[in-house]
């Protein structure tokens, strides 16, 4: 499993898991087990099971770059689980606004590069592989659904094909 930008309550639930082998990494977190850049992976072809990625997508300008370099890492069959801050359903990304002032206002946070809309699929798919949002309707109780989707909290269960 490749952890990245790790929070630490997970960090310590999955690495003190002898069933999962267990693997951190950032561009500058100094707590993480590797130094890591999402958009040039020093890994083979096909090493991972599974990669979380959550809130991190949103400052890396070459999304999509990233985005290709965890489907090149995952092994067949393998799942990136991604989460971002969703807004609508068009991603709004303006490359000139630079300022971090700007950029909170047009993108929630001084240091994203862009708001994600729900075509996030579209870019994801793109890169090879498979999506689907979770929750899903159905799945978990209204009450808690209406909690987690209000607040835009989706995650998307990337997967890799089996047989690319």
């Amino acid at each position: 499993m490749l952890h990245v930008a790790p929070e630490p309550v997970f960090t310590s639930l999955l690495s003190n898991n002898p069933e999962i082998d267990y693997l951190s990494g950032d561009l500058f977190m100094e707590s993480a087990m590797i130094r890591l850049d999402l958009t040039d992976i020093q890994f083979k072809d096909n090493v991972f099971d599974i990669i979380i990625c959550s809130h991190i997508l949103e400052h890396i300008p070459d999304d999509r770059k990233a985005m290709q370099e965890m489907q090149r890492v995952l092994k067949p069959g393998g799942a990136a689980l991604i989460m971002v801050p969703t807004s609508g359903a068009k991603t709004y990304e303006d490359f000139s606004i630079t300022a971090p002032e700007e950029r909170l206002v047009h993108f929630g946070q001084e240091d994203h590069v862009r708001k994600y809309g729900f075509d996030i699929v579209g870019r994801l798919e793109a890169c090879g592989l498979t999506v689907r949002t979770w929750p899903q309707e159905g799945e978990l109780d209204p009450d808690i659904m209406e909690i987690i989707s209000s607040g835009r909290r989706v995650v998307f269960d990337c997967r890799k094909p089996a047989n690319p």
